[in-house]
């Protein structure tokens, strides 16, 4: 057997007879093939469940549950795992009994161990292009079911597998994560694979509109409720009727609001501002927020009747930095979009640009690789991006010496120093919006300002 077949190979042999269990694996460990040996179907059943196998390779006959039934049972619960049957009555009517019980082939003994290790070798490709098949088919899934939703990594398949049961609920849904990390994204899957797909989809921002404009927003106002309101306004609540809407920034919302929002939402009904009519909608409603919101009712700034009634089904989205080889993919997928969009025939990511994506902190997350691969595309007078193309920022990141300086004692700078230069490199990120800055670095503007001005000369 070759080495690319058998490495990291592993074969179950079950044989009730120990003299043929070990000639079978000291055979298979001369061929550089890992195996285990048990004497029972039942010892079989327990192996299986500890741990994985590419090839169970099982005798017919064995006191209690037979090679037979141990295949039959085995290819329910396993169909991926081929089955491999050793008989010494090789009769056409064992063969057929064995095949219709499940097995991938069977092989007649005496053993000759060259034949099997050929047999081994053939079930081993058939299982390894299995699974290279079911990778393909999920990978395949994920990209047309979600979209823009990209990525692999363990972490977004398990986002993934909570999308699909989330979008088939009536469940409130409360989509947390850093700034930038797609939380109106993931809402828009939601609404697109759910049963109000067909019926509208809208989001508004919390955090941008005072108390008064944000109730007018949701619920609507009748002619002259205040001193702008010149005719009537549905509102967002109406407007989504039958579909989803999405409330961003949820935890931005003043507290007074959160209990007339909680009202609505618990008896299905608005009260337009200046009315004094309800009038009843029917709307799925998820929030988003990059905000701890736990944190944020202990401390008394968030309504905890609210926070349950809005986190039936939590979804937290990991940030770029935790996605490992996601980034090039998606940095990949951004090139390609924005090289169509500009009609330039950029190709992909030249050499050093890939070391300079995965060691970047990524504090803007999927919005800031997305806005520096099209700044890339747009400035590159090559086929590919290259690191100079790069925003500076990330050109010049290290990770061991940007904020802590280098190993020399000389170069070792005060926590002060460090502070600085990372506040410094959120708000470059940002491009300079303090509140998205404050966010991420989890401090308020007020603090992020006074520390800026506190680095700035003297007049």
């Amino acid at each position: 057997m070759s080495d690319s077949i058998a490495e990291n190979a592993r074969v179950l042999v079950v044989d009730d007879e120990r003299n043929m269990r070990k000639l079978i694996e000291t055979d298979l460990r001369l061929r550089g093939i890992m195996s285990h040996a048990c004497g029972s179907a039942s010892e079989a059943f327990e192996a299986i469940q500890k741990s994985d196998y590419d090839v169970v390779l099982t005798d017919v006959r064995m006191p209690g549950t037979s090679g037979l039934q141990l295949c039959e049972q085995l290819s329910q619960i396993r169909p991926d795992i081929p089955i491999i049957v050793m008989t010494a009555f090789g009769s056409l009517e064992t063969a057929i009994s064995a095949m219709r019980s499940g097995a991938y082939d069977f092989i007649v003994k005496p053993i000759e161990m060259d034949l099997l290790s050929i047999t081994l070798r053939r079930a081993i490709e058939k299982r390894r292009l299995s699974d290279q098949v079911k990778l393909l088919k999920s990978t395949w899934d994920y990209r047309t079911a979600f979209g823009d939703v990209l990525g692999h990594s363990p972490a977004m398949r398990a986002l993934y597998e909570k999308l699909q049961q989330v979008a088939a609920s009536e469940a409130a849904v409360l989509i947390t994560g850093e700034s930038g990390t797609g939380k109106e994204l993931i809402a828009r899957s939601i609404h697109a694979h759910s049963r109000r797909a067909k019926q509208p989809f809208v989001a508004v921002n919390c955090a941008a509109l005072s108390e008064t404009l944000l109730e007018s927003e949701l619920f609507g106002h009748v002619k002259g409720a205040f001193t702008d309101a010149r005719g009537e306004r549905r509102g967002l609540f109406l407007e989504a009727n039958g579909g989803i809407l999405l409330l961003d920034e949820m935890g931005e919302m003043p507290m007074s609001m959160q209990a007339k929002l909680l009202r609505s939402l618990e008896e299905r009904r608005v009260r337009p501002v200046g009315s004094d009519k309800e009038l009843a909608f029917d709307v799925r409603v998820l929030t988003a927020t990059n905000r701890d919101l736990e944190a944020a009712v202990a401390d008394g700034q968030f309504r905890e009747d609210l926070y349950y009634r809005i986190n039936v089904i939590g979804i937290e989205l990991p940030p770029l930095r935790s996605r490992g080889v996601d980034i090039l993919r998606l940095a990949e997928h951004f090139v390609e979009r924005f090289s169509t969009a500009e009609n330039k025939p950029v190709t992909g990511l030249a050499d050093g640009v890939a070391e300079k994506l995965l060691s970047y902190s990524w504090p803007g997350n999927v919005r800031e690789l997305r806005n520096a691969m099209e700044r890339a595309v747009a400035l590159t007078r090559y086929d590919k991006v290259t690191v100079l193309d790069l925003p500076e920022r990330i050109q010049n990141f290290s990770a061991s010496t940007v904020f802590i300086g280098g190993l020399d004692p000389s170069e070792l700078v005060s926590l002060d120093e460090i502070e600085r230069r990372y506040i410094n490199h959120v708000l470059e990120a940002c491009a300079g919006n303090q509140t998205q800055a404050a966010r991420i670095l989890g401090l308020d503007r007020k603090t992020i300002y006074r520390k800026i001005r506190k680095d700035l000369p003297e007049d």
